[in-house]
């Protein structure tokens, strides 16, 4: 066993299964992905650890209690469609990737999509389309989805997104206030989204998912 196998399995152990995540398809999934591929070479001895990792152009990859929190939730099945936004170096769509049908990781930084779609094709993450473009667009082309995944902070989700959400799907997305945040599930059910918290957790806003303030007089 490689060290980083053994980090995989104590990550598992200690932030994962605490966190009340039983689900076989995540646990399996949390234990097979190599994590330490999917950040910059210098952050590799970091990519266990129980926090976000910064991974520059304004992208984390989400601490694994988190994703794992929110995987549970949403409790993707095998015939699915998932839309990743903001999948950074492609972690969280080589996880989901063992859950979903198939997956669309969306990275507006091109040289990081480039990155993930190296990392994904080493993983053997063959279900995986990842498309470039700007985050608050979604990837409209490949819709519309089962599942939507946001994998950082938002203020508000913008309408393009929901858009690509099928009737009767499930999104879920981490909307801080402040220093604080909690993740929502949002249900859609006659072009309406009725959101549930869920956990409280905390990320960056990602670009393009901030509140347009309001002018006021």
């Amino acid at each position: 066993m490689n060290d980083f196998t053994a980090r995989r399995i104590m990550m598992v152990d200690t932030q994962v299964r605490p966190s009340d995540v039983t689900k076989f398809p995540i646990i399996d999934a949390m234990l097979t992905v190599p994590r330490e591929e999917f950040v910059p070479a210098a952050k590799r001895e970091t990519a266990y650890m129980g926090e976000n990792i910064d991974l520059g152009q304004g992208r984390i990859l989400l601490e694994p209690r988190t994703l794992a929190k929110m995987l549970d939730v949403l409790a993707i099945s095998n015939t699915e469609l998932v839309l990743d936004i903001g999948c950074a170096m492609g972690y969280s769509a080589a996880v989901i990737a063992h859950m979903a049908e198939a997956v669309v990781a969306v990275e507006e930084d091109e040289a990081m999509a480039v990155e993930a779609q190296e990392a994904l094709v080493h993983a053997g993450a063959d279900n995986v389309v990842v498309h470039t473009g700007p985050l608050a667009e979604g990837a409209p082309e490949h819709g519309p989805y089962d599942v939507i995944v946001i994998e950082g902070g938002v203020s508000e989700v913008p309408e393009k997104v929901v858009d690509q959400l099928k009737d009767g799907g499930r999104i879920a997305a981490l909307f801080m206030q402040g220093e604080l945040g909690e993740v929502r599930v949002g249900y859609k059910r006659g072009g309406e989204v009725s959101w549930r918290m869920a956990f409280n957790a905390a990320a960056p806003v990602l670009e393009g998912f901030q509140r347009e303030s309001a002018f006021v007089l």
